[in-house]
């Protein structure tokens, strides 16, 4: 059997930016997607803390620092709400307690924290 389970997830990142008339997508910064090893039109979700709101969208490259609300997301969340932004994948059952979830932690300015 295959579940879904968490691979990836950008913690308490701060919404720099909303833009209603784009297509939709969430924009997140070159260096966190690399971090994280979410890609490009992957399906995300996405929590906003400050609202409660969860929604699903794809991503796509944003300039640095960026996690933009794009397209109908950008009523879900406004400019200094933080969000977490999580990737699925799918795994045996079996294999689930193997996952180690890439988990990365930023500051008020969406930079990468060590450790």
């Amino acid at each position: 059997m295959l579940i879904n389970i968490c691979r990836a997830k950008i913690h308490r990142a701060r919404v720099t930016d909303a833009n209603l008339g784009y297509e939709g997508s969430i924009s997140i910064s070159q260096e966190l997607l690399a971090a994280s090893g979410i890609v490009p039109f992957e399906r995300v979700q996405v929590v906003n803390v400050n609202n409660g709101e969860r929604f699903e969208t794809y991503v796509i490259k944003g300039k640095p620092g960026e996690i933009c609300l794009n397209g109908p997301a950008a009523r879900l969340g406004q400019i200094g709400d933080l969000v977490l932004i999580i990737a699925y994948g799918m795994v045996e059952l079996d294999e689930a307690g193997k996952v180690a979830p890439k988990i990365i932690k930023v500051d008020a300015n969406n930079r990468i924290l060590a450790g």
